[in-house]
């Protein structure tokens, strides 16, 4: 092995983290190495938010078109072409992901290189290349930026089945007869409600007494109601013991539920239990970083990790695995690199949106949560159907929530369940982090018709 390539940083994986913090190091006349070992944008661009957003799309616009009779338009049948949905996913990933090759190869200070990295000592790196070859590389500054990937749980039979995770169900071109979804958390209930609107019939399986368990139960009852309106078939405390291949070809699923066991068969499964941080491979022990118990890095409100001069960012290192929090995670460590060290990650916001339709958009504490921290709270709720922009775009389902303390008339969080519940929620966002009292937007003044005007309403209902 010949002497150590030395750079000023290297970046393990180039995703949502590390895309523009390799700029910025570069743009600081830092040499920066970006190690990537299948493609640049990570799980956002490629497995996730991108292609799956896109796919769902599809499925509303088959679900509106259904309903097409409902607006006094009559479109005759409707038939989802898979084949033309997927292609489309893949030519909007591509022009995602392409640019971002481009700058990045374009880039001066940046060496983009394919391969897989290992740990062989102290900010000491072995890259087996995609052309074969090794190199040696070393720098002061490393931040690990690998992800995470689907994780199977520990059911029987499940190693002898073709079961789907999220990845391969982006990949399907022909529509499973049934698909049975193992999960009901945010995954599980977004393939299965666009599942079903393709036309495949749809059965969720989930341990919890509820989908969504995070979620306040009121909430998660809503959101069920809506996807057992659209013809999805849930098992709730249902915990599965066994899988296997049907006589026919298809899959089986054995079921525990109150003391009763159920054989459910279907077509295809996917599973959708969870994830875990891509961390065997990298040889993170080495360095002298620390995992925990489910080989997540560990790491400090500064993002550093128990290796002097190596940082971790994204989902990694566990906490919530959104994008939006990893690309966050890029400033707290270009502000210990190169500002005056004060970002970190306490008290930031950690909003999110579950793409259902209707979307869930949640910030902030959970009503549970509130009460709870021993706060004087209140708690608004408004039904979708009394908000006038959803009756006249023919769309009722769910309802909004915020929970407010009466002391200080803080927003102390909101769901919102119902047409562009992320937008709705990103407003009361904003309300949030400028310290607006939710009294001024029970009085504000939003255009009508808007979806926004149903705030009015809403803080005016504070219990």
């Amino acid at each position: 092995m010949p002497s150590p390539e030395t750079y000023d940083a290297i970046i393990l994986g180039a995703g949502q983290a590390a895309l523009p913090l390799a700029h910025k190091l570069a743009a600081a006349g830092r040499r920066t190495a970006l190690i990537e070992r299948h493609w640049v944008g990570g799980t956002c661009i490629n497995t996730g938010c991108t292609p799956t957003k896109t796919m769902i799309a599809s499925a509303q616009v088959a679900n509106l078109a259904r309903r097409a009779g409902d607006f006094g338009v009559q479109v005759g049948q409707v038939q989802v072409d898979l084949p033309v949905i997927v292609n489309r996913k893949r030519q909007i990933v591509e022009s995602f992901r392409r640019p971002n090759e481009q700058r990045l190869e374009a880039a001066d200070g940046i060496d983009l290189i394919y391969g897989q990295a290992y740990f062989n000592g102290e900010r000491q790196l072995t890259v087996e290349t995609r052309q074969g070859d090794q190199r040696s590389l070393q720098a002061e500054t490393i931040i690990i930026n690998t992800g995470g990937r689907p994780q199977p749980p520990a059911l029987p039979g499940l190693e002898r089945l073709k079961a789907l995770d999220s990845s391969a169900m982006l990949e399907l071109t022909e529509l499973p007869s049934h698909l049975i979804v193992l999960g009901g958390g945010y995954v599980g209930v977004e393939f299965g409600q666009m599942f079903r609107r393709f036309g495949t019939a749809v059965t969720i399986v989930q341990r919890a007494a509820q989908l969504l368990p995070f979620e306040d139960e009121d909430i998660a009852e809503t959101l069920q109601d809506i996807l057992a309106e659209e013809g999805v078939d849930l098992h709730l405390g249902s915990m599965a013991t066994e899988a296997g291949q049907s006589d026919h070809g298809g899959i089986f699923l054995m079921v525990e539920a109150g003391g009763r066991t159920q054989r459910l068969e279907g077509s295809q499964l996917l599973v959708a239990t969870g994830r875990q941080p891509n961390t065997e491979a990298i040889r993170a022990e080495a360095a002298g970083v620390e995992l925990d118990e489910r080989g997540y890095i560990q790491v400090d409100n500064r993002l550093r990790t128990t290796a002097a001069g190596i940082f971790a960012v994204g989902d990694v290192k566990g906490g919530p695995a959104f994008t939006h929090i990893s690309y966050d995670d890029h400033r707290i460590v270009a502000d210990q690199l190169l500002g005056d060290g004060s970002a970190t990650t306490e008290g930031r916001m950690v909003p999110y949106t579950v793409f259902t339709q209707p979307q869930l958009g949640r910030i902030g504490l959970t009503e549970s949560q509130a009460r709870q921290s021993g706060q004087s709270i209140g708690v608004a709720e408004l039904p979708m159907s009394h908000v006038a922009r959803a009756i006249e775009l023919g769309d009722t389902r769910g309802k909004m929530k915020a929970v407010v303390d009466r002391q200080t008339q803080q927003i102390l969080g909101a769901a919102i369940l119902g047409m562009e519940g992320g937008e709705l929620m990103g407003a009361l966002q904003i309300a949030m982090m400028a310290g607006l009292p939710y009294p001024r937007l029970q009085e504000a003044t939003f255009a009508h018709p808007t979806l926004m005007e149903a705030f009015n309403n809403l803080f005016s209902a504070v219990n």
